[in-house]
Formats: structure tokens, sequence, C-alpha cells
């Protein structure tokens, strides 16, 4: 039977770094609440995490890269929230986003959980926020645990 490499989900002992985005930070402080619930549900000492607030979307990729460079963190959950509105910035801003943080992610080798919300209205955001779609904070953080997890099996 072959071996099988699988992330278990102790967070004892790990330093994290939240990066969280200012604009929308009613939907996002639950973002930011879910992943530390979670977090510390799963052994992490909160006083080994730190939120560390952006301005925005745009934004999250130059501090995940800082955070990540520093070496005080075994990983980083970015989150944040972009409602589409009636220009193509929302499309630019969400792509731009995604593609810095997976870059980090991949030249850094600090594992990065991404929950940033791109939705097109105000309910879908809080419903992805913690009320019907689950809170994407907590699946984030969860993301970032497991890889760290993984990695360290590697």
């Amino acid at each position: 039977m072959p071996k099988s490499i699988d992330g278990h989900m102790k967070a004892d002992g790990l330093k994290v770094a939240i990066v969280a985005t200012r604009f929308n930070d009613f939907i996002v402080d639950r973002l930011v609440g879910g992943a530390m619930d979670f977090l510390t549900r799963h052994g992490m000492n909160p006083d080994d995490a730190v939120i560390i607030r952006v301005p925005g979307a745009f934004e999250v990729p130059l501090v995940c890269k800082k955070a990540a460079e520093s070496g005080k963190y075994d990983g980083i959950v970015a989150v944040g929230c972009v409602i589409r509105g009636g220009t193509p910035h929302f499309d630019y801003v969400c792509s731009e986003c995604a593609k810095g943080v997976a870059q980090v992610e991949l030249a850094s080798g600090t594992p990065i959980g991404f929950g940033l919300l791109t939705c097109d209205n105000l309910e879908q955001a809080i419903d992805r926020a913690g009320v019907k779609a689950g809170n994407k904070g907590v699946e984030a953080a969860s993301a970032m645990l497991e890889t760290i997890r993984v990695l360290e099996q590697l």
C-alpha cells in the first residue's frame, strides 16, 4: 500500500499573520474572526497571531510578500472582500490580488490561505462571511494549516 501524506489539523506552536483588507471591513472582520476562531480551536495561542490591515485587495500581495520574507510566520491567511460595481475595476483588482498572492506563495514557500471574497452583491458577501455559505476565513485558515503540515512531511 502506498504511503499517504496528509496534513493534520494541529495549530499549536505556529506563528501566523492574517493580512486583512479595510475595505468592506464589516464583512472582513467576520472573516478574520472565523480564521482566528478556527486556529485557536486547533491549538494556536492567540498571542502567536498578528492581524495586519491593508487598504484593499490590491495591496494584499505586497504585504503578504513582506510578511513571508520576514521569516516570522509559519503561514499567512489573506482575507478581504471585493463587491462588483458597475465598472471593470472589480475584475482587475480581484485578478491581480489572486495572481499576486499565488506568486508570493510559490516564491516564498510560505503557505497562504486565500480568503478573498469576490462577490456580485452584498448578500453574497454576507453569506460567505458566515451566514449561508460558511465562513471563508475559516476555510482559508484551514487550507493554510493543512498545507503547513503537509509541507513538514515532504
